[in-house]
């Protein structure tokens, strides 16, 4: 008989503390199972306007979601939004939300955050 495998959904966050940056990112480590619904937090630093939330799987490539300025979204075009939300209100941590994970939402998540941003040209 094999033993029964549970399928898990790793979810690891950058915290705090990396080369003294000032974005706070909660929780630092989740581990949820398949199904299930997580929600990811990120404090920008302060006096930053622009948030970012970036995704990467195990040996691919950081990945763009979503980018607020204040609270408004600026560019979401990558984020998978059948599943996938985010919101940045005033005076509230930001906010990355998965629902119903599935294995492929296995990755790291990362949130940045900037005073000023680059805009395509052309």
């Amino acid at each position: 008989m094999w033993p029964t495998l549970t399928c898990f959904t790793v979810l690891c966050l950058l915290g705090a503390g990396f080369l003294e940056a000032e974005v706070t990112q909660t929780p630092r480590h989740l581990v949820q199972g398949k199904g299930l619904d997580v929600e990811m937090y990120c404090v920008p630093e302060k006096g930053h306007i622009f948030v970012f939330w970036y995704q990467q799987i195990l040996a691919k490539e950081l990945k763009f979601l979503i980018s607020f300025q204040n609270d408004q979204v600026l560019d979401d075009k990558e984020m998978p939004k059948k599943r996938f939300s985010a919101d940045c209100l005033s005076n509230s941590p930001c906010s990355l939300k998965i629902q119903a994970t599935e294995p492929q939402d296995s990755a790291m998540y990362f949130c940045a955050s900037s005073d000023c941003t680059v805009r395509n040209i052309g």
